[in-house]
Formats: C-alpha cells, sequence, structure tokens
C-alpha cells in the first residue's frame, strides 16, 4: 500500500506536471479577476504591497496586508505547485524558527518578531506570486514598457517565461537519453535505494552541461530570427513602441481594484491605530 502510494506520488511529480504547471501559471490564467485587470495597475499594486511592508512593524498592518493579498491570489487561481512552493519557502525562511522558539518555550517577546517577520515574507511573496500569475509574458513587458523600462529588459524579462517550459522540455530530454544509455542499480532494498538516489542525483549533475549548451543553440537561433525580421531597428522605433502600447487602457473595474486595495489598507490603518 504504501510503495503503491509513494509510486503515485512520484508520478504527480513527473516532468510533464511540472511544465504543465509552469505554463498553467504563465498563460492559463486569462479568464481571472486579476488578470483582467490593467497591467500598469497591477504592477503599481505590487510597487506597494512589495516594498512597504519591509518598512513597517505592526502586526494589525501587516495581517490585514497578508489577508489582502491572500484574497487576490485566490482570485488569480494560482497553480497548485507555485502555492506548495510558496509554503516550502516561507517555511524554510522564518516558519521554522517560529516553530522551534515555540517549541522550546519561548515567550511572546521572542515570538512576536518572529511573526512579524513571517508576515512580511509572506504578504511580499503571495503578493509577487498574484502579480506575476495574473500577467502573461506580453502584458508585463509592456506594463514595464509603459513605466519608461528599456524595451530590451522588457523583452527580456517576457522571453524568459517563454523559455522556462523549453528548459523543462530539455531537460526532460537529456535526462531520458541518459536513463536510455545508463544501468541504474537495484533499488529494491534501503541500500539500493540510496544507491539509487545517488545515481539519479549523478544523472542531474550529468545534463547540466548538455542542457546549457542545448539551450544556447536555441537562443542563438532565436535571436538570429528575431535579426532577420529587424527587433533591433523596431525596438527603437516610436512608431512601434505606441502600437505596442495601444492595447493598454483603464476601465472602471481597474478604478474599483484600485480603491478597494486603497480602502482595504486604510482601514487595516485605522484598526492597527485603535488597537
Amino acid at each position: 500500500m504504501m510503495q503503491k502510494l509513494s509510486e503515485n506520488i512520484l508520478d504527480k511529480f513527473s516532468m510533464d506536471f511540472l511544465r504543465n504547471q509552469v505554463l498553467k501559471n504563465a498563460y492559463g490564467n486569462n479568464d481571472t479577476v486579476i488578470a483582467a485587470r490593467d497591467p500598469r495597475v497591477l504592477l503599481v499594486w505590487y510597487l506597494f504591497f512589495g516594498l512597504v511592508p519591509w518598512f513597517v512593524q505592526d502586526t494589525a498592518f501587516l495581517l490585514g496586508c497578508f489577508v489582502l493579498v491572500m484574497i487576490t491570489t485566490l482570485l488569480a487561481r494560482v497553480a497548485g505547485l507555485v502555492l506548495l512552493l510558496f509554503g516550502v519557502g516561507v517555511f524554510s525562511q522564518t516558519g521554522y524558527l517560529l516553530l522551534v522558539t515555540w517549541l522550546f518555550g519561548g515567550d511572546a517577546s521572542a515570538i512576536a518578531p518572529l511573526l512579524v517577520l513571517t508576515l512580511k515574507v509572506a504578504t511580499i511573496s503571495l503578493a509577487s506570486v498574484t502579480v506575476f500569475s495574473g500577467l502573461d509574458p506580453d502584458r508585463l513587458a509592456n506594463g514595464l514598457m509603459w513605466f519608461g523600462c528599456p524595451e530590451r529588459l522588457s523583452f527580456s524579462i517576457s522571453y524568459a517565461y517563454r523559455i522556462l517550459p523549453m528548459l523543462m522540455e530539455e531537460f526532460q530530454n537529456v535526462l531520458l537519453s541518459y536513463r536510455l544509455r545508463g544501468n541504474p542499480p537495484a533499488h529494491d532494498t534501503f541500500a539500493g535505494k540510496v544507491r539509487y538516489l545517488i545515481y539519479q542525483v549523478k544523472i542531474i549533475m550529468y545534463a547540466f552541461y548538455p542542457l546549457m549548451l542545448n539551450t544556447a543553440k536555441r537562443s542563438r537561433t532565436t535571436v538570429e530570427a528575431l535579426e532577420i525580421r529587424g527587433y533591433r531597428y523596431a525596438a527603437q522605433d516610436k512608431a512601434v513602441r505606441r502600437i505596442k502600447l495601444a492595447g493598454l487602457h483603464l476601465t472602471w473595474d481597474d478604478g474599483i481594484f484600485a480603491a478597494v486595495s486603497v480602502l482595504w489598507v486604510a482601514v487595516t490603518v485605522l484598526l492597527s491605530n485603535l488597537v
């Protein structure tokens, strides 16, 4: 029973599953409330919730911000794998310190600063997850370009989004080629499982150089295709810039989203002062 359960868990975390989660998070949330917002509004919203919590020590204010970004994360329908990585990341940074302090008899004076730090990290992380899950690469690049970000930098960010699935597919192909040519040790016993784990780690390390080489070859092909189509000159043309940014427009829903966020923060500040 346990063996079948472990096999099902390993099947869930295959390379195909990881690639599908990445694609869903980058391109599969176009019909959500957050994805419908103007990228400029989302970027300004992210600047507030990504910077302000670092400079605030009030627990009530941080808790209110955390609740708001948690609601927006649910509205963005973030992929489960991203939420899992978020939980593991927060726990590995500050959560375990909070747990250890509580288990070994720490009082409120020791737990309170750790709670504040955990709320800061969680709020900023969830704000990042919300915005970058609700923006596809093209809308993110256009939003950055509108704020004066250099076109090549915005394109690089967009291209990094697009190349992630290609990297994962290439990594899977390299691993499969090594497994076809290799002879893995038997893993029926505990010692065999340890040797098999070491074998898998070695294969991943060996796959790093072919992965980088194949990715560099693909990147060169992409750059040559862009140069043939006149990308370098188009990036400096103001008419092209106007065409790319013509699709950005604010709506009443964007104003409502911004007003609700401002009102929420104002109520949080008021309640923190009362407390």
